[in-house]
């Protein structure tokens, strides 16, 4: 964070004068930004469309794929949010593996951080590859873990302001086994703080990072314990989780279960937070505008109201190419999502 002073010396006459024209200074120099740094909470929403084509890759500009607005950021800003997490491609950013960042992707990537820091609202740079790059999987020979090293050290130097951005490692890092996960991104946490990183950084969770499969096994891992000994020299990281209230947890479907089973499952997770002295981030969460899908929001809303636990959240989803998808709260026809309404009860004003 960067402060700008201005020292004057007037007479006590001019005291008045010499205020006003402090102030003047104080709007013509800048003034103190809290984006990503010294907030309590982070709450927001994802912008879509830099994620969008992914069978297209890398795609073409306003075709395949697109970048939130000016005016994206600026309504939600005027909603009350502080966070928006921006899903973008490796493939995208990065045409090649260990070469030069793509100069025009990233400057997309960097309007949207200018525009996101005048309105004192941190960006979530959200690598948006589930484990892969280009159909090879995340820690095989065809591409080992020293590419995904590469690929962060190069964005840290494209943005390297913590109070602009925070870093979210890799979202639903599938592909690849949960100990192996675990085994990466400790290296990648490791490898960015050695190179000077002092942004928040968000860790995904294995496999779909579903806060349901908290303290399920998978490989012989358990999130709940391999989280126990994960190691930040800075601690300012972030478990990152997400959860969908239809059946199966996909996100897919339009109906969804029982509150209960949900508020039942968040309280489990901020338990064991508080207990091990961890943070969450609910990343991604989304429903339908149903009764019962807005009783499931409300659901985990409410379970995400300590702060020692959980650091925030970012709805799913909003953006300009969502069309009429059910979970959107993209303004368009200038009524209010239901979905939005009830966030906003949740957001201090």
């Amino acid at each position: 964070m960067t402060k700008r002073t201005a020292s004057l010396t007037l007479g006590m006459g001019f005291k008045n004068l010499g205020v006003t024209f402090f102030m003047l200074c104080m709007l013509l120099l800048g003034h103190a930004h809290a984006g990503c740094i010294d907030q309590k909470r982070l709450l927001g929403v994802n912008l879509s469309g830099g994620e969008f084509g992914h069978t297209r890759l890398p795609g073409v500009l306003y075709k395949d794929y697109i970048y939130p607005s000016r005016n994206d950021l600026a309504y939600f800003k005027a909603q009350g949010m502080n966070i928006v997490r921006v899903p973008f491609r490796w493939e995208r950013v990065q045409r090649q593996i260990n070469t030069p960042l793509d100069v025009a992707e990233i400057e997309q990537l960097r309007n949207v951080v200018g525009w996101a820091r005048d309105m004192n609202i941190c960006v979530l740079l959200d690598l948006h590859n589930f484990g892969t790059y280009q159909g090879r999987v995340l820690g095989s020979v065809d591409l080992p873990a020293s590419a995904f090293f590469d690929v962060w050290r190069r964005l840290l130097q494209a943005f390297n302001n913590p109070d602009e951005t925070a870093f979210g490692l890799m979202n639903e890092p599938a592909a690849l086994s949960v100990p192996q996960w675990m085994q990466i991104a400790q290296q990648t946490v490791l490898t960015l703080r050695s190179a000077g990183a002092r942004h928040l950084l968000l860790v995904g969770s294995g496999r779909w990072s579903g806060a349901h499969e908290w303290e399920k096994s998978y490989d012989g891992v358990a999130a709940t314990n391999a989280f126990r000994t994960f190691y930040d020299p800075l601690n300012n990281f972030a478990i990152e989780l997400h959860q969908y209230a239809d059946a199966n947890y996909s996100g897919t479907g339009t109906s969804c279960i029982d509150a209960a089973r949900l508020r039942d499952a968040l309280a489990r997770i901020t338990v064991w937070a508080k207990q091990e002295k961890k943070r969450f981030l609910l990343g991604e969460f989304g429903v339908a505008p149903s009764t019962e899908c807005l009783a499931a929001l409300r659901a985990m809303l409410e379970s995400m109201q300590d702060a020692d636990a959980w650091l925030g959240w970012t709805y799913w989803s909003a953006g300009p190419w969502w069309g009429n998808y059910a979970f959107s709260i993209q303004p368009g026809n200038g009524t209010e999502a239901p979905q939005l309404g009830l966030l906003k009860n949740f957001i201090p004003q």
